[in-house]
């Protein structure tokens, strides 16, 4: 299999149903910004994380690739298809499991921080802001055609990021800066 199709090529790409559409239709522009968020996951991992932040981040963005999927998928049929793109109430608890025990390692937050720090931490809250976005794009293509897992999944892991970069400081000693 060739990696160019050719069926791109006038700005048309095919949602998981077989619908053609437009690349700037709201859903493209959703899983578009969440496969940008894998990416600075990635980037954030290449910049070299504690081994348990590893393997937290391989395990989102293993569940970005789900999301994804499911937001190219406006008849709701890929999960019943394709187990590894269900993503449900466990992977969110799991979410807020490694939330509270990051949570547990450091002082509590009293003021808002800047971004920065070490690369490692610096490259999560840039993946955070990203997340933000792929969140408000898959809120942007409306009422009720995202699942409502999908949109608290991704909530989440923009707090998951935001403790991640916070505990990746933290471990290393770096003060947080307040604004």
């Amino acid at each position: 299999m060739k990696i160019y199709t050719k069926t791109g090529d006038a700005g048309e790409t095919s949602l998981f149903d077989g619908t053609r559409v437009r690349k700037t239709d709201p859903r493209v522009v959703a899983y578009g910004e969440v496969d940008e968020l894998q990416a600075c996951i990635g980037a954030a991992r290449a910049a070299g994380l504690d081994p348990d932040l590893t393997e937290m981040c391989l395990t989102m963005q293993r569940d970005l690739f789900a999301v994804g999927a499911r937001l190219a998928d406006p008849s709701h049929k890929i999960a019943a298809r394709v187990e590894k793109a269900v993503i449900g109430e466990d992977d969110v608890t799991r979410l807020e499991e490694w939330i509270d025990r990051l949570e547990a390692e450091m002082p509590a937050l009293r003021h808002f921080i800047l971004s920065g720090g070490t690369l490692p931490a610096a490259s999560l809250q840039v993946a955070r802001a990203v997340c933000r976005r792929a969140e408000r794009a898959a809120l942007a293509i409306g009422g009720g055609e995202v699942e409502p897992v999908v949109l608290t999944y991704l909530n989440r892991v923009s707090d998951l990021l935001f403790m991640m970069a916070r505990a990746t400081n933290h471990r290393t000693g770096l003060p947080e800066t307040e604004w």
